[in-house]
């Protein structure tokens, strides 16, 4: 019945350790000849490469930046950016703060810039497996300016407070063209909001598998940002450790992440 499986990375696919567990690589690379595997994030595409490898599944499309960039063999499918106009005010709102001021990485493709490698750099860098290059907020802005590009994921980390007072500037002033995601108290991710996971995945299915449709459609979640995309597919499945928003939509609920809950369910699914 299902002919395509969509798995979140970050709290989902990924064991205690951020990384791929034994079970999870020996259950997908069984069944990865049968039906596609797309992993989607947050990540940018350079942060998911190394997992694809280990999947064996290198060839697949990746839906990254939260549906705002798909991709394939860095063949892109679809591109929404956040206009560099709005990232050069949030850069100048920060910059009053003096140093005191958040943490503010900015992601365009498979590029990665921060203003310094400082504590929040360092954790990113060792989460994702994956090195930033070290350019300040403002020369990427000028930069992204006399290149017409904008970005394709902002993530904002600081403090407690500090962020909170950012999001309620964000949420003032860009509400209605922004999403902001907290999936901590110290992060905000923030995307276009014509995108989501959702419209990644259709976005993906229109134009590299037009015979599927989201009923024969397969998705793994944990967070906010997952909820449309656990919603509206055929088989949308929560981990046991995801938030009660996801809980609430999903179909199916499986183990939590750090006990193979992804491997255990496709197996369960597919009788593999």
């Amino acid at each position: 019945m299902y002919k395509i499986i969509f798995s979140d990375i970050d709290g989902t696919l990924l064991g205690p350790k951020r990384e791929l567990t034994k079970p999870t690589i020996k259950e997908i690379q069984k069944l990865k000849n049968k039906i596609p595997i797309i992993l989607v994030s947050s990540r940018m595409p350079r942060q998911m490469y190394h997992l694809q490898e280990e999947l064996d599944i290198l060839e697949l499309p990746l839906i990254a930046f939260n549906g705002a960039y798909v991709v394939q063999n860095k063949k892109v499918i679809h591109s929404t950016e956040i206009p560099v106009g709005i990232i050069e005010k949030l850069v100048n709102e920060n910059e009053k703060n003096g140093p005191d001021k958040i943490h503010i990485s900015l992601f365009n493709a498979d590029d990665w810039y921060v203003d310094s490698m400082d504590y929040w750099a360092l954790r990113e860098e060792t989460n994702t497996k994956t090195s930033p290059e070290v350019k300040t907020n403002k020369d990427v802005v000028s930069l992204w300016k006399s290149k017409g590009k904008g970005a394709h994921k902002i993530m904002c980390m600081g403090d407690k407070d500090k962020i909170d007072a950012i999001y309620t500037y964000l949420e003032e002033n860009y509400g209605a063209v922004l999403h902001l995601y907290r999936s901590k108290e110290t992060y905000i991710e923030i995307a276009n909001k014509e995108v989501s996971k959702l419209t990644g995945i259709n976005k993906l299915l229109n134009c590299c598998y037009p015979d599927f449709t989201l009923e024969e459609t397969v998705a793994f979640g944990d967070n906010y940002n997952d909820v449309e995309m656990i919603a509206a597919v055929g088989c949308g499945v929560a981990v046991a450790n995801a938030r009660k928003e996801v809980l609430s939509v999903a179909k199916a609920v499986t183990e939590h992440h750090k006990e193979d809950g992804v491997a255990i369910y496709l197996k369960k699914l597919f009788n593999s």
